[in-house]
């Protein structure tokens, strides 16, 4: 059977660039815009919130869900099947999103005052958001057409460019607003624009970057729009019950929306500033192993083996909790540095730093479980079944719009990074509960003792990479290079303790799964 490792280490090393630019343009925001000393940071954030919403809708989860499965099946009937499925998806994509679009930019006054109904407090915040709103919303054409093209080249084993991809995204939204800021600011006008302005620019070149390699991939474009097609109609049927179940999560968003603009100034950026950062193990790791594993158990359902299916979840699993479990403990561990280092300069003020830290703590805990989630969750897509996941999406909703509501008076801005990671863990083995039905008896009591002794080993790792960050701080004082070379060196540090505590613990599949990651 095909070793997964070399796709996942090839969509990791093009998300790599891609998060680290993702970084670096938080950190460019954060300097420029800062989080609670005015209001446009937080005005951007909901206003990027809305179409950002619907990207999860009609992009990325929903459209790869539902769109790889089948176009794998009509690739091995031949190219000409598969592209005119291709174009079909293409056309219909234009014209929904860009009818949602229009509507959105229409309404997007009325939507930020439900929305950010909360800002009524500070002058002018609802009315920027309503701007920026309807400024972002064309956001949607452009980055479900990369998705496209992102679920095309996927299908034909090629990760790397639609990793990298969104490298072109991040760069845009850096250069245009660091670029206009001045002039926005030489004229009286609001430079949080220019951010808006970017993030369009970006999303465009994240779609045009890929269309080169789908053509050379053998894409031929072809102007059909059939909504009889039988292969569409099972991409609708497919893609339906996956946007339903994302749109749970979606609601949940707005609802912690609604909840969180009343708070304290500041506490929408501080939730978004550390979800970034959490992106970054979830995004290099987690997405990586899902994204490859999709493709891989649709090929294999096609062969109707069921032992091959169970033992490509098991070792997707495994390597996915290899891979994030001691990155996300080590970042918890971190977290307070780790925020100093990426954002604390300019408008990022320090008592920005220890929110921001907290709330990265409490997102880090459901990563795991997130990442997991991705790999159970194709195995049901590859049966082209989504009801389950759609059900279990919406159960775990439900708990966290329930947490949010009856805690928020108790644990503030904290609940929302909580809940999620609860939320994670409860959808997690809500579907591992349902495998059975799909693959017959799937063990989970040895991947619950792997699961264990891996977080026994990372906990005793970033044990050690705390205790060195405290040393380093008190030697080397507390400038930004110091506390750069800090976290790097005590991250390094931590992995290694991590590995030599999981030898001592007698885990051979972490030795395994190193060589296999690095291996070329």
């Amino acid at each position: 059977m095909e070793d997964i490792a070399k796709g996942v280490r090839s969509f990791t090393a093009g998300t790599a660039v891609s998060r680290v630019m993702g970084l670096l343009r938080e950190m460019v925001f954060a300097h420029l815009f800062g989080a609670s000393q005015g209001a446009a940071a937080d005005a951007f954030n909901v206003a990027f919130r809305i179409p950002n919403m619907l990207r999860d809708l009609f992009a990325e989860t929903a459209l790869s869900a539902a769109f790889i499965p089948v176009l794998t099946s009509e690739r091995a009937k031949g190219k000409e099947f598969q592209n005119r499925l291709a174009s079909n998806i293409f056309n219909v994509l234009i014209i929904v999103t860009g009818i949602v679009s229009v509507a959105g930019l229409l309404a997007s006054p009325h939507l930020a005052k439900w929305i950010a109904f909360g800002f009524g407090k500070v002058p002018g915040k609802i009315g920027l958001t309503a701007q920026l709103t309807g400024v972002l919303f064309p956001f949607l054409i452009v980055v479900s057409l990369g998705a496209w093209a992102m679920s095309y080249l996927n299908t034909e084993k090629s990760f790397f460019v639609p990793s990298v991809a969104p490298a072109l995204f991040n760069a845009f939204s850096i250069l245009v607003p660091v670029l206009t800021y001045g002039w926005y600011v030489s004229r009286g006008k609001e430079p949080i624009f220019g951010m808006a302005i970017g993030v369009l620019v970006g999303g465009l070149m994240q779609f045009l970057i890929q269309m080169p390699l789908v053509f050379k991939k053998g894409f031929r474009y072809s102007f059909v729009i059939n909504f009889r097609d039988p292969e569409f109609r099972r991409v609708l049927t497919l893609f339906v019950p996956v946007a339903i179940g994302l749109a749970g999560p979606r609601i949940n968003v707005l609802i912690n929306t609604i909840l969180v603009t009343p708070l304290k100034q500041g506490s929408v950026s501080w939730l978004n500033y550390a979800y970034r950062i959490m992106q970054l193990p979830l995004g290099l790791f987690g997405v990586a192993v899902g994204t490859v594993t999709l493709q891989s158990l649709s090929r294999i359902v096609l062969d109707k083996d069921v032992v091959a299916v169970r033992s490509r979840l098991t070792d997707s699993l495994k390597m996915a909790l290899f891979l994030t479990v001691p990155t996300s403990v080590l970042i918890a561990f971190l977290s307070r540095p780790v925020t100093r280092v990426i954002y604390q300069r300019g408008h990022f003020r320090p008592e920005d730093t220890l929110p921001t830290a907290v709330a990265l703590v409490l997102y880090t805990l459901g990563i795991p479980f997130i990442a997991g989630l991705r790999n159970v969750a194709a195995v049901y897509y590859a049966y082209k079944d989504a009801r389950l996941p759609m059900y279990a999406s919406l159960v775990s909703v439900a708990l966290t719009i329930a947490l949010n509501v009856s805690l928020i008076g108790v644990l503030g801005f904290m609940i929302f990074p909580l809940s999620t990671s609860l939320a994670a863990a409860l959808n997690f083995w809500l579907l591992v509960g349902f495998l059975p039905k799909k693959i017959g008896k799937f063990e989970m009591r040895p991947l619950g003792r792997y699961f264990a002794s891996l977080t026994a080993a990372a906990v005793i790792g970033g044990a050690a990479a705390w205790s060195g960050n405290q040393i380093f701080v008190k030697g080397l004082g507390a400038g930004f290079l110091p506390a750069l070379a800090s976290v790097i060196l005590c991250g390094l540090l931590g992995l290694v303790v991590f590995y030599g505590a999981s030898r001592l613990l007698g885990m051979t599949e972490t030795r395994d799964y190193l060589r296999r990651f690095l291996r070329r």
